[in-house]
């Protein structure tokens, strides 16, 4: 089994991932572990398409079950037609831009504001990249279940959702 976490950037789907996997005894991905180059600060240099779709197909090949976290939208149909189910994670914009801010000062000890724009722009989607009509988009087209998660409700509850609709 094979199951996609994605939603806008705060809304919590590298946190559900990992909570899911853990639970249910499955390897563990996040997607932008292979969109971004390693560098210091993160996030600062893309990783070229076929080298990020190859890298990530061999690992979650080698993976009996497993949960991916994060969008793999035009990433390529080798694995965006591959999960048995996806989780879309929705919530205000208001909380995730706040949970973004405080991860980003916790873990950098400052905010970019511009990524901080870009996340609370999904919504309206007025920049590029991730957007919820993108995802609404590319979601219509999986023919895998989608089961969706709204709201501000505490990782436990989210994950038993998650639970309770693959089961």
């Amino acid at each position: 089994m094979r199951i996609l976490i994605t939603g806008a950037s705060g809304s919590g789907t590298t946190t559900i991932g990992r909570s899911l996997a853990n639970k249910l005894g499955f390897a563990f991905f996040d997607a932008d572990d292979y969109y971004w180059l390693p560098s210091n600060p993160p996030f600062q240099h893309k990783r070229e398409p076929a080298l990020r779709l190859s890298l990530l197909l061999a690992d979650l090949d080698n993976a009996t079950s497993s949960v991916l976290s994060g969008s793999v939208v035009h990433w390529g149909p080798e694995i965006e037609e591959s999960f048995s189910a996806i989780i879309f994670l929705t919530l205000p914009a208001s909380i995730r831009v706040e949970r973004l801010r405080e991860r980003e000062i916790a873990r950098f000890g400052q905010v970019d504001q511009y990524f901080l724009e870009w996340a609370a722009q999904y919504d309206e989607g007025r920049m590029t990249g991730r957007s919820l009509v993108i995802h609404e988009q590319w979601l219509s087209k999986r023919t895998c279940k989608i089961i969706r998660i709204d709201g501000d409700l505490s990782v436990d509850d989210r994950v038993a959702r998650c639970l309770a609709a693959i089961a």
